[in-house]
């Protein structure tokens, strides 16, 4: 599983004109699924994610997790994230899960993330997404749950 985790000030995603999830402080995260996550792997991210300590104290240091700023997450499902672009010049997709294993799992990280006390948004699994936010710092942390 990957994420990539943008710190943001705020974030909102539309799905045909109608805005789907919108947050102000904490995380705009895109979520990639592939063949060989299982809940462990989700287990593993949401709890990295819930405490990745990227938001400044009262000092400037990234001292903060997101449960010490009590920030949102805007959740997007994103298999682009296991495009791979070695050959050609258009990307395969093969390592993205197929669609029902991956919704699956992108809805149990949203849950887990839910039952950490996180307050989530989300966009629509499967659908054409407009995603707009403010990255603030700017700060992008990609996770892997293989790496």
């Amino acid at each position: 599983m990957r994420l990539v985790v943008q710190r943001v000030t705020n974030a909102s995603v539309k799905v045909e004109e109608e805005i789907t999830g919108a947050i102000n402080e904490g995380y705009m995260v895109l979520v990639g699924v592939t063949h060989e996550d299982t809940e462990e792997d989700v287990l593993y991210l949401a709890e990295k994610l819930a405490h990745l300590r990227i938001f400044e104290d009262e000092n400037g240091k990234m001292n903060r997790s997101l449960l010490d700023i009590k920030g949102s997450v805007l959740s997007v499902s994103q298999f682009t994230l296991y495009g791979d672009t070695r050959k050609g010049r258009r990307p395969n997709f093969m390592k993205a899960a197929k669609p029902d294993a991956a919704n699956s799992l992108y809805e149990c990280f949203n849950k887990t993330l839910r039952e950490k006390g996180i307050h989530v948004e989300t966009g629509r699994f499967g659908a054409m997404m407009d995603v707009t936010l403010t990255n603030s710092g700017p700060v992008t942390i990609l996770m892997d749950s293989k790496e």
